[in-house]
């Protein structure tokens, strides 16, 4: 079992930073693959992120490469994303999720690929 706290989101401006940070309880997390998503107003659930298990390969949307970083600290449980030069667009709540297989082994875009979820923090960009 796992549960999973998002938190750093907050209010900035256009162009300025955020790191998130999803903290997890549970005996397996160093062993599992894991990804932020993000939900829109009025827009379905859109991967953002994901790192493998000990955190060497990271995946990103296309949305976000080049802006945001993925990275974990396994001797902490945390998992954190730091977003740079945010758009308006980034704006959203924010969800870590953890799966149990490996990352060359699942479609890492895909919420089917994840077990457990957080309740998710908001991002508000502003223009």
């Amino acid at each position: 079992q796992e549960q999973l706290v998002e938190s750093g989101g907050g209010l900035v401006q256009a162009g300025g930073s955020l790191r998130l940070s999803c903290a997890a309880s549970g005996r397996s997390f160093t062993t599992r693959t894991t990804a932020w998503f993000r939900q829109a107003p009025g827009k379905e659930r859109e991967f953002v992120a994901a790192i493998s298990q000990g955190g060497s390969v990271t995946r990103y949307a296309d949305s976000v490469k080049g802006r945001f970083t993925i990275s974990r600290d396994n001797a902490k449980n945390t998992v954190y994303l730091q977003m740079n030069s945010l758009k308006p667009e980034d704006t959203a709540v924010y969800y870590c999720a953890v799966g149990p297989r490996p990352m060359y082994n699942i479609v890492v875009h895909s919420s089917d690929s994840y077990t457990y979820w957080g309740q998710g923090t908001q991002v508000t960009v502003s223009s």
